[in-house]
């Protein structure tokens, strides 16, 4: 099964994502992993 890469945006976006967690009071192993979580669903 072939690898899906991300876009450049996606990433950017995955990292805004984790950046406004981080901000909430997230830690940053909380904010990954909600980020994993989210592109797993998708």
């Amino acid at each position: 099964m072939a690898r899906k890469r991300h876009t450049p945006e996606q990433v950017i976006n995955k990292l805004r994502e984790a950046e406004v967690a981080i901000a909430e009071g997230s830690t940053v192993a909380e904010a990954a992993r909600r980020s994993v979580t989210v592109a797993l669903l998708q």
